[in-house]
């Protein structure tokens, strides 16, 4: 964990298999970093399922429905995209549709680097403990990564300071 970040831009979510702290990105998207930071506290991401997940590329959850079609209550997100970070393994981006102001509360965790996103997404954080445990969170099947009888997120909360 970064000795440097605030704790408020630390996220704690517990998976069955263990923590996994994201440190937030505020620097390069405020406000996905505040969106995360306000779903969280609210429990919002709490018992959401990871819905879709493709082996060696990312895990997306954050959509209560479970189906990937579902936003929070707040309206979606402008696009804050950047060249100034990449997506490498454990990069957390904001889901959206093929619209760039489409983010709202679905987010994705990277297995392995994706060169082809940069610039393209909402870099919003990046895991600093635990990867781990996303590793082992259940992968979808085919391209879609769609799974059937997902893992979900126990508790997401903000590190209290």
């Amino acid at each position: 964990m970064s000795d440097t970040a605030p704790k408020a831009d630390l996220i704690d979510v517990e998976l069955k298999t263990g923590h996994v702290i994201i440190q937030l990105r505020p620097d390069l998207a405020p406000l996905a970093a505040e969106r995360i930071r306000t779903l969280a506290a609210e429990g919002f991401y709490d018992n959401t399922p990871f819905h879709r997940v493709i082996h060696g590329f990312m895990a997306q959850g954050g959509d209560p429905t479970g189906t990937g079609t579902s936003g929070s209550h707040l309206p979606d997100l402008k696009a804050e995209f950047t060249r100034a970070a990449k997506f490498e393994r454990g990069t957390v981006g904001m889901a959206r549709t093929m619209n760039p102001d489409s983010a709202n509360s679905q987010f994705f965790i990277m297995f392995e680097p994706s060169p082809h996103l940069d610039g393209q997404y909402t870099i919003v954080g990046q895991v600093v403990e635990g990867m781990e445990h996303i590793d082992q969170i259940k992968r979808g099947a085919g391209q879609s990564g769609v799974v059937q009888d997902p893992d979900r997120i126990i508790s997401m909360r903000p590190v209290a300071a």
